[in-house]
């Protein structure tokens, strides 16, 4: 195996797991590493779909006991079964725009500049959700009703603006509708899994015809990578918004998003490549 290739792997499995969970666009740091890295190839944009696997994995043994909690009541606990509704109707609506626009967005704004001006905007959003006086209604992601989980949903649907951050649109959302930010930061991980699982399989069948056994090793290398940063970077999060708002990430997205337009300007980085 490629020892520059494993490298890689090595690099882009990192950027994935700890930028995948935070306010900031795992997309728009993906195409910046990998296109530097000279690996936004067809094989390098197969290599980003299974990585993902790595980061899901994270949440899912972070969250285990609370998952397997949930499996084990689904029969007889009402509190299982509106968890489990809570997050397919939360997943809907990223599924049916995505599979009615997803072509078209890709087409179209795939772009640096309106990637830059979600990186930016996204910002602006942050620091503007983080001076508004919080209302809190739920505490915990056991508070929450389908509806809650309606607005959760469509506040996840924005990332499908390339630079918006699925799990920063989903988080701020929540707190603009009323979660804490524990319990917002929680269902953003925990509705990463179903829309992350149906993600990654859905391109692995469509681009079935560029697997080969000959990537096992970066693969391999990809996702341990991911699956780490990923368990640290969640863990960290948690930590942080216990005493720390957002605000951070949106000096730092309006900071990368001033790196897209520099990147494309100078022509280091192909901000069209989806």
């Amino acid at each position: 195996m490629d020892i520059l290739l494993l490298l890689k792997a090595l690099i882009l499995g990192l950027v994935e797991g700890f930028t995948e969970f935070l306010p900031i666009s795992s997309t728009g740091h993906l195409i910046l590493a990998g296109d530097l890295l000279g690996f936004n190839n067809e094989r390098g944009k197969l290599f980003e779909i299974v990585i993902q696997s790595g980061a899901i994995l994270a949440v899912c043994w972070e969250y285990r006991s609370r998952l397997w909690g949930v499996a084990k009541g689904l029969p007889g606990e009402k509190s299982a079964r509106q968890f489990v509704i809570n997050l397919v109707i939360a997943f809907l609506p990223l599924a049916v725009l995505g599979l009615a626009f997803g072509k078209a967005i890709k087409a179209h704004l795939f772009q640096p500049i309106p990637v830059a001006l979600a990186f930016i905007l996204g910002a602006l959003v942050i620091i503007w959700a983080e001076k508004r006086t919080h209302r809190i209604r739920i505490q915990s992601v056991d508070e929450m009703r389908a509806m809650d989980a309606l607005k959760m949903g469509l506040a996840q649907a924005f990332a499908l603006i390339p630079g918006t951050s699925r799990s920063g649109s989903t988080i701020i959302g929540g707190l603009l509708f009323g979660l804490s930010r524990k319990a917002a930061t929680e269902f953003s991980f925990f509705l990463a899994i179903p829309t992350l699982i149906v993600a990654t399989l859905y391109e692995l069948y469509k681009e079935r015809a560029l697997l080969n056994l000959d990537d096992l090793g970066m693969w391999g290398m990809g996702f341990i990578s991911a699956f780490v940063s990923a368990f640290v970077c969640v863990r960290w999060l948690l930590r942080y918004i216990a005493s720390h708002d957002f605000t951070l990430f949106a000096w730092y997205r309006i900071a990368f998003g001033l790196v897209v337009i520099a990147t494309w300007q100078w022509g280091l980085v192909d901000w069209t490549q989806p």
